[in-house]
């Protein structure tokens, strides 16, 4: 029946396509979105993210698939959709001339609360996101991370089960991100659905229970972040050496062992590569590496980063997706 929720995935996508223009957004993206965890979206920009998020949250329509949210088929009944989710991005929505608390009365009243009910889950929020001292402050002078808790507590002024969150954390301090990642895993903890699309490689391993990267408008690759560094394969064999002098017989040492491309880091003065046989590798390595009187800083197996993850499967490093 429509308007009523599924008790399967939280989010289902089939074969969901978009262009603008000559420009192919999405090309056939399938998700399957568990409940009650944060299922990350990875991709460089213009990949595609943001548009599945568009879709999923009805403010923009695919040229063909389909998809369910909360068991609501999007295009079918797009208002019920609306009642069960929340949307907060990378660019806060509040209005910045009214303050913390009239802000979150006004998202209640459009979410259908009575002004009444809105007003106490305007307090309610106000607690939980530390912003009860500024309540009464209009927001427009409140700092980026109080801004960007504001607009994750309007988005869920009615309470809802799903929460998408564009990018919610860019452009903030560590500190501030740190806490928005607190206040996330106690959302997850209460039950909210979140799926997340972030540009932190970081944020989306401590975070997400699931992860699908996107790239060219396709899922190219899903499943946990252990998954995922499993496809890289094997452990990495790390060496940071003391001398930047001593960096490319480190490198030879290391290419001995080596089962792929050996990666130099000249900055870091740092040589690292995958091995097939952890254990053997290290000891080998630490062996030659006594044996030349090269002295490291660090001497070790890694197992592989979401960072060579991403790299592995687009071609491209993360730093170039944050930019």
């Amino acid at each position: 029946m429509p308007g009523e929720p599924s008790a399967g995935n939280a989010i289902q996508a089939e074969g969901l396509r978009k262009a603008f223009g000559k420009t192919q957004a999405l090309d056939g993206v399938d998700l399957a979105v568990p409940r009650g965890i944060v299922y990350g979206l990875l991709g460089p920009n213009g990949a595609g993210k943001s548009t599945v998020v568009r879709i999923l949250s009805t403010l923009l329509r695919p040229d063909s698939g389909s998809a369910t949210v909360d068991g609501i088929d999007v295009l079918r009944d797009p208002g019920a959709v609306r009642r069960h989710i929340g949307l907060a991005g990378q660019y806060a929505a509040v209005d910045e001339y009214l303050t913390g608390r009239e802000n979150l009365v006004m998202f209640g009243r459009l979410s259908g609360l009575r002004k009444s009910v809105a007003r106490e889950r305007a307090d309610e929020l106000l607690e939980r996101f530390d912003l009860v001292d500024a309540a009464d402050r209009p927001s427009k002078g409140y700092s980026g991370g109080m801004r960007r808790r504001l607009d994750l507590a309007a988005s869920l002024a009615s309470r809802p089960p799903i929460l998408f969150l564009d990018e919610p954390t860019t452009g903030l301090d560590p500190r501030s991100r740190l806490g928005m990642w607190g206040i996330i895993n106690e959302l997850v903890g209460d039950g909210t659905t979140v799926l997340l699309t972030t540009q932190y490689l970081e944020e989306a391993d401590r975070l997400a229970a699931r992860i699908a990267v996107i790239d060219h408008g396709r899922v190219i690759a899903e499943g946990t972040p252990a998954q995922l560094k499993a496809r890289v394969g094997g452990e990495a064999l790390e060496v940071a050496v003391v001398d930047a002098a001593d960096l490319e017989a480190a490198r030879a040492i290391v290419a001995g062992v080596a089962s792929d491309e050996v990666f130099v880091e000249p900055e870091r003065r740092r040589v690292r590569a995958a091995v097939a046989d952890g254990p053997s590798a290290l000891g080998r390595v630490s062996a030659e590496i006594g044996a030349a009187g090269i002295a490291t800083e660090d001497l070790g197996l890694h197992r592989p980063t979401l960072d060579e993850v991403f790299l592995a499967l687009t071609g491209r490093p993360a730093a170039e997706e944050a930019e």
